[in-house]
């Protein structure tokens, strides 16, 4: 058993239990014996095996991020950047993402360069909301991060044959199935040695689900005291296809069907009935959601690519609806998410106080955590894992500093993380991942992106090279 001590950092970012709040400590230590924090306070006077200079440093908790889909997205860049189907109001859903997908070959460098870049802007615990893949438990264990595994499963899969009506196609045997592949993948994840990984259910989509897979699941996650999680209120195609099956928006469907509550997340969460797009008649979906202690994860940048924006995260909050933060997306840059959570809430509201960056902290590290059943991480107090991040303060960009976590979200981001511990292993040092490669991941990535881009013609409803939907910036000559 190694002690570290992390002496005399300028600022550490520790919990007031008694407040129940994060606080700023100056000049400050904090010791951590293997994954388990000893001390975080003033002149730690115990044993240290290793010490670590803190000075000009921040030490904040690891942040929590609970909606990704590393097995994919990072394949999107310079895909999906500024594309979106007209008719399906501008929803990149159903007509694109279908057909932009990597081959099993590129899956693996999908996940390296997302758990790679989670990692360099402070994310310690991920959820991974990934179709089930054999890497999967390996890719995961040997990053450092703690994963939170989360296999989507479902009943439908969404196509258009037209650009403009998106059908479905049921097989609820083979959803029932891929729900109990969920199951074994969790298991195989709890039981891993590392000690790192646990589970979620997560049927992938309200719209893709059928009644019984949604109950059942739901139910299921109860029994094992898992957190459950869905895609939900997430795009207006989605919006009209509930209210057109049920007569209710889908958060009033999800209440019908018993599955809202405190262990359970929504995906998203924006077109609730009172968005001014939509012109619902009712005005009960974020009454709903506070009343039963849902858990809404957020992700704006996704939707900010496409002109649409949750209504917003201040007007949630002082609902009394709880909110915990996601990348979705690429780039898996968790800072750069906190910042846009900041800009676009207060775009929508028309108000910088709408939310503040306190809101925005909290959502990253305790909400997250608690929205996946933790009380252990995301934050720094003795007993809680040993999850936290060295931000350099004397980098460019966080000058000036008088507000540290400020000048790194609003400005720094990932360019100050300078070390990352997870479960008091050091897995990101002088802003390297130490864990993966990731620039061959990187490079890998690429050939595997040239790999889609040939195939989806063949995927494609009307057979289109991609550059007819999205052309490269420039014309080549």
């Amino acid at each position: 058993m190694t002690i570290t001590v992390i002496k005399n950092a300028e600022v550490v970012v520790a919990w007031d239990a008694e407040a129940s709040r994060h606080v700023y400590l100056y000049g400050a230590d904090v010791a951590f014996e293997d994954g388990t924090l000893l001390y975080v306070g003033a002149r730690y006077e115990g044993q240290a095996d290793e010490t670590v200079d803190g000075s000009g440093r921040m030490v904040m908790p690891g942040l929590v991020n609970i909606h990704s889909h590393p097995s994919s997205e990072a394949l999107n860049k310079g895909f999906l950047d500024e594309l979106g189907s007209p008719a399906l109001y501008n929803s990149s859903l159903y007509e694109f993402m279908p057909i932009l997908r990597p081959d099993a070959e590129t899956v693996p460098d999908c996940v390296q360069v997302a758990y790679s870049e989670l990692l360099l802007s402070g994310v310690t615990t991920l959820a991974d909301l990934s179709v089930a893949h054999p890497d999967w438990i390996d890719l995961a264990a040997n990053s450092g991060l703690r994963v939170c595994v989360s296999p989507m499963f479902r009943s439908a899969r969404w196509y258009t044959k037209n650009g403009h009506v998106v059908e479905y196609e049921w097989d609820e045997k083979a959803g029932a199935a891929a729900m109990e592949t969920a199951f074994d993948v969790i298991e195989k994840a709890q039981k891993h040695p590392s000690g790192r990984l646990f589970g979620m259910v997560c049927p992938a989509q309200i719209d893709t689900c059928s009644e019984g897979l949604i109950k059942d699941s739901h139910a299921e996650a109860k029994r094992r005291n898992l957190p459950w999680q869905i895609h939900a209120a997430q795009s207006t195609v989605e919006f009209h296809e509930i209210t057109r099956r049920h007569g209710v928006t889908p958060i009033q469907w999800l209440e019908k069907l018993g599955v809202l509550g405190s262990t359970s997340i929504v995906g998203h969460g924006i077109f609730l009935d009172d968005y001014p797009r939509l012109g619902w008649h009712s005005r009960r979906d974020l009454a709903l959601l506070a009343e039963t202690d849902t858990m809404v994860a957020h992700c704006p940048t996704v939707f900010m690519r496409r002109g649409i924006a949750l209504d917003d995260f201040g007007r949630y909050r002082r609902a009394g609806v709880r909110i915990g933060l996601g990348t979705d997306t690429y780039p898996h840059n968790m800072l750069e998410e906190m910042r846009h959570v900041g800009y676009v809430a207060r775009l929508m509201a028309e108000n910088p106080r709408t939310l503040t960056t306190t809101d925005i902290f909290e959502a990253a590290t305790t909400a997250g955590a608690a929205a996946l059943g933790r009380d252990d991480i995301g934050r720094l107090e003795a007993g809680c894992k040993a999850d936290l991040v060295m931000v350099d303060l004397k980098h460019p960009m966080m000058q000036p500093r008088r507000d540290p976590v400020r000048s790194m979200v609003y400005a720094a981001a990932e360019r100050a993380v300078d070390r990352v511990y997870v479960d008091g292993r050091l897995v990101v040092r002088d802003g390297t991942v130490l864990t993966m490669d990731y620039p061959a991941a990187a490079l890998r990535l690429h050939e595997g992106q040239k790999r889609t881009e040939a195939a989806a013609p063949g995927n494609d409803w009307v057979k289109r090279p991609v550059t007819d939907y999205s052309p490269l910036t420039f014309p080549v000559k």
